[in-house]
């Protein structure tokens, strides 16, 4: 077998490679280059940018054969900044809240079907496939916001990687074509889109609201945060219900 020469750009690889900087900055890079495709697009959803970015990165980490664990290591601030992001959603929301205090009845009940709408069709979908019980509660919180979905899924017994995956798939999904079935479905008004965008697609759908419009965003955001609440509430008893957990 003939020897494996080292070329100059195997060189340079080699030493970004060792640098924790080298996969923030992929990130970044890869959503600037993303989000300026959206923009060209004048704002389709199928270039939605972490969707793009995501398609982007991946291929990065498979051409460069780099672990999961190699870039996350690099990449863990964007992770860390995801609570203070969360966190800044209280902003337009208190700017809406006067209509929140009017819609709050209606709310309220729309996030409780919508909850477990979204954990029993899953449960009820992968059970119909075939899937074990393991794989069905990683399914069950997909439409949470991640870091609470995975909390879930461990505490549960299920597969908090796997769940991870699911709930940017989930998404991901619902940013590319969330408001294209609101506008079939005729609905008009943003706060209403909102948390339709905020239970079934939380962070991701979220971005993509406040994309459409400040409203929109806003209680795309409580209903974020309110649905992540309830599901790690209700979804424990309504696991051991169904028999998947022990009561």
């Amino acid at each position: 077998m003939l020897p494996v020469t080292e070329t100059p750009f195997t060189e340079i690889w080699v030493y970004l490679s060792a640098s924790p900087l080298l996969w923030l900055s992929a990130t970044l890079v890869c959503y600037l280059a993303a989000d300026r495709l959206y923009r060209f697009g004048r704002g389709s959803p199928l270039l939605n940018p972490v969707a793009v970015a995501v398609a982007l990165l991946i291929g990065i980490l498979t051409v460069t054969g780099t672990p999961y664990a190699v870039y996350f290591d690099g990449a863990q601030f964007v992770h860390f900044l995801l609570g203070p992001a969360t966190v800044s959603l209280a902003i337009p929301l208190y700017r809406q809240r006067e209509r929140l205090g009017a819609l709050a009845v209606p709310i309220g009940a729309t996030l409780l079907v919508g909850v477990l709408t979204a954990s029993l069709s899953a449960i009820g979908l992968a059970a119909w496939l075939g899937a074990d019980i393991a794989t069905q509660i990683s399914l069950a919180p997909k439409s949470v916001t991640a870091p609470v979905a995975m909390g879930i899924s461990e505490k549960l017994g299920g597969i908090p990687s796997l769940t991870a995956v699911l709930v940017v798939s989930t998404g991901i999904v619902g940013a590319v074509f969330g408001t294209g079935v609101l506008k079939l479905l005729r609905i008009r008004d943003d706060a209403v889109k909102g948390v339709a965008m905020g239970v079934t697609s939380h962070g991701i759908g979220t971005a993509r609201a406040f994309q459409v419009s400040p409203t929109m965003g806003a209680f795309s955001g409580l209903a974020m945060a309110l649905s992540a609440f309830l599901t790690a509430a209700l979804l424990p008893s309504v696991l051991a219900w169904l028999g998947l957990v022990g009561g």
